[in-house]
């Protein structure tokens, strides 16, 4: 018999199913004889022994289907462990160890935090209330639907009943067939088995029967409570009417019309990113649908799921959070409930959280310190939260903030936290200014050294000299750290809480806020040198206890210099119109690698993007109103005063860092001389204190002279026979506006 495949020609006269010219194979021997390394054709071995030409018959199988009969054998690893495992030795012990670590807990992590457990639980007996009440109000409409489907249910039923009990449809199609063919000796021995099926069904169904009628009758003469009775009535009704309903027409209403938590599978999260269209995760993808992988299983994590992604070969995490925006609308949900966020393994690992609900539908929780203890500024505490409802904490200490958001973003509110917190903490000094002038840290001033608000030169004029005094005071307190570094009570020159509580240290913890700073940068007199203090500031304070609080709704480089964006390192970044404004907040690229502050409104308040608190994070800050504020202050006032720091008068400070321009004019007014001009002024004013007036325009002195009431006019002299006008302050004028200020604090 010829066992050679057919030729080409052949081909279509070849059946495989047919007996003649199939060959048996012995996959045992050739499994043998190849060591599982070869493939062998479908239909003939190449090299046999019975083949009169192997070379041309394996030529020939080269262009034929092959099938591998055994698994490929794996070789020795290419690159041997560094540190090989010795069974019973110590190596074996750490390697054992190393393995127990990766294990996943027994117990889920939501579980064992008290925070996640409740946010789970309060978002399940949200749900279940909601669907609750939602049916309650619709029962009258269910009772209705009940009462017209339930008889319609029990004539199904009953006739269900009787077509099972006939036993007709059980081998009608085969009796069909019979009956159709002339075969009448089937069609009688089926309809036989068709009887003897219904002579059993019948027994059964009258024994229901008997038994149905007695147990009616015992439920209805024997005392049963009436609640029974009305729960049997009621699961009767709902049988009879769930099987005399319309397919199309349930009984009870759907919430809602697409599902209210789409629970998240990794397919739907495949699903999600290969729709966002990044060429790295479609490439991948398409080449091997395996690209995507999921190291741990999605899980709950408090109010939402958890899913953690390896992308392909390099993408980065980055580069799907950029793009939240697309994977919230490939997974048919709304922006505030998807999170995307990097993993601390590697770049390329996501973790994908979504939310039960919108963020912005969550409940907030309270913010912990409404009745807590008392602070300690050298310790973390709660600013805001996560989408997850988890707390995240900022620092005082070694800090400088920076909050920007456009107007109604909730940016002085937010600022308003990191202040109540230091408010709790006695040994803190609070000095604030609201230069937008609407009175928001007005329930701070009880607890406050220094408080100003307005928009006003007077009011930027204060706020400029409090500046001018707080670079003096870093000053100072550098001084004071050298000497208690040498007394070995500094460690690495910085304020420690210690020294914090030593009375007389002078390294008290100091928090001074400045709402609205554009107002004082963008000044004509005031902005540039107050610009300059506050980046000296910012870099010098932070190892003497001094911490700065800026807002600022303006975020460019005119109204937020770049020494003072670079330099603050706590951020918080509400909603904001551009990407550039975004980027001034945060810090630049953070908008292309995905923080996006951008994505917020004014409709939702709070919400921001932080920086410093931990790794940059979407967060809301906690929400406390002018009732928990004063609530809060009233705490701070019993414990400063048991202190003995609370503020009792009006902030007693020299005008500057050691100078007061009224008093300096007076020391370098030239004697016999009623009225001089700015420029003459400016330039003794300059030999007298050149690093204070330095530098100094006409301008300047007259925007400095304004807020005390000294007006500048015009001066005529002549010189050198042409008559000269220049604007110059009177020397009476500066004498009486010495006398009333003086007399002020006295009043």
């Amino acid at each position: 018999m010829d066992t050679r495949p057919p030729d080409d020609g052949d081909s279509h006269d070849f059946n495989p199913f047919d007996g003649d010219g199939a060959e048996v194979l012995d996959l045992d021997a050739i499994r043998r004889r190849t060591n599982g390394k070869e493939l062998i054709p479908a239909q003939r071995q190449p090299g046999r022994d019975d083949d009169p030409d192997d070379s041309e018959v394996a030529d020939d199988a080269a262009d034929r289907e092959s099938v591998e009969i055994a698994p490929m054998v794996l070789g020795p690893p290419v690159d041997p462990p560094d540190e090989p495992v010795h069974v019973g030795s110590r190596w074996a012990g750490r390697k054992w160890r190393e393995r127990r670590r990766t294990r996943r807990p027994i117990i889920p992590p939501w579980l064992l935090s008290r925070a996640d457990l409740a946010a789970a639980v309060r978002w399940a007996i949200k749900d279940t209330l909601y669907l609750a009440g939602y049916h309650a109000v619709r029962i009258p409409k269910y009772a209705a639907k009940i009462a017209v489907y339930a008889p319609v249910g029990a004539f199904r039923l009953l006739s269900r009943m009787l077509r099972w009990a006939t036993a007709e449809e059980g081998n009608w199609a085969l009796r069909q067939w019979a009956a159709d063919h002339n075969d009448p000796a089937t069609w009688l021995r089926l309809d036989q088995r068709r009887a003897d099926q219904s002579r059993f069904r019948w027994v059964i169904v009258v024994a229901g029967t008997l038994a149905a009628f007695i147990a009616g009758l015992v439920f209805l003469y024997v005392p049963i409570p009436d609640v029974a009775r009305w729960v049997f009535y009621t699961i009767m009704a709902l049988l009879f009417a769930r099987s005399g309903r319309p397919t199309d027409k349930p009984i009870v209403d759907r919430v809602a019309n697409s599902p209210r938590y789409r629970k998240l599978t990794a397919e739907l999260v495949r699903r999600g990113l290969t729709s966002i269209q990044l060429a790295g995760i479609n490439q991948a993808v398409s080449k091997d649908p395996g690209a995507i992988t999921f190291p741990v299983e999605i899980h709950r994590d408090g109010p939402g799921h958890m899913a953690v992604v390896d992308l392909p070969y390099g993408v980065e995490a980055a580069d799907v959070i950029a793009r939240r925006g697309r994977l919230a609308s490939a997974l048919r949900l709304p922006l505030d409930q998807v999170w995307p966020e990097p993993d601390r393994a590697h770049t390329g690992r996501l973790r994908l959280w979504v939310g039960h609900e919108p963020a912005s539908a969550m409940k907030a929780p309270p913010w912990p310190l409404l009745h807590g203890p008392k602070v300690d500024v050298f310790e973390p505490f709660p600013f805001a939260t996560d989408p997850r409802l988890r707390p995240i904490y900022g620092h005082l200490i070694a800090r400088n903030w920076l909050f920007g958001g456009m107007p109604g973003s909730g940016k002085s509110r937010a600022l308003r936290i990191p202040i109540l917190a230091a408010a709790l903490d006695p040994r803190v000094e609070i000095r604030c200014y609201d230069l937008k002038g609407t009175g928001d840290f007005r329930v701070l001033e009880p607890v406050l050294t220094e408080y100003g608000s307005g928009f006003d030169d007077e009011t930027v004029a204060g706020c400029h000299d409090m500046v001018h005094w707080l670079y003096g005071e870093c000053q100072h307190r550098s001084k004071r750290i050298a000497f208690y570094a040498a007394k070995g009570m500094a460690p690495e020159n910085k304020v420690t809480p210690e020294l914090a509580s030593l009375k007389g240290s002078g390294l008290h913890p100091l928090v001074v806020d400045i709402d609205e700073i554009q107002e004082l940068i963008t000044h004509p007199v005031y902005g540039k040198k107050a610009g300059e203090l506050l980046e000296k500031i910012i870099k010098l304070g932070r190892a003497l206890g001094v911490t700065l609080l800026l807002g600022t709704q303006i975020p460019d480089k005119d109204s937020l210099p770049p020494g003072i964006t670079r330099n603050v390192n706590t951020r918080f970044c509400l909603a904001v119109a551009d990407q550039i404004a975004n980027d001034m907040i945060l810090g630049t690229s953070m908008y292309r690698n995905g923080y996006r502050a951008t994505e917020f409104g004014p409709e939702e308040p709070g919400w921001g993007i932080t920086v410093g608190m931990g790794k940059p994070a979407p967060a809301h800050a906690y929400d406390v109103d002018q009732a928990a504020a004063e609530a809060v202050v009233a705490r701070a006032v019993a414990l400063r005063a048991v202190a003995g720091t609370l503020p009792t008068e009006p902030a007693q400070r020299q005008v500057g860092p050691g100078y007061d321009v009224l008093r300096d004019l007076m020391t370098v007014w030239p004697s016999g001389v009623e009225r001089e001009w700015n420029e003459t002024l400016i330039d003794r004013l300059a030999q007298l204190r050149a690093d204070v007036y330095g530098g100094w325009k006409p301008e300047q002195l007259t925007a400095a002279l304004k807020p005390y009431g000294v007006t500048v006019g015009q001066i005529g002299r002549r010189i050198d026979g042409v008559m000269t006008n220049r604007r110059g302050p009177d020397r009476d004028d500066v004498v009486a506006a010495i006398a009333q200020r003086d007399r002020k604090p006295a009043e």
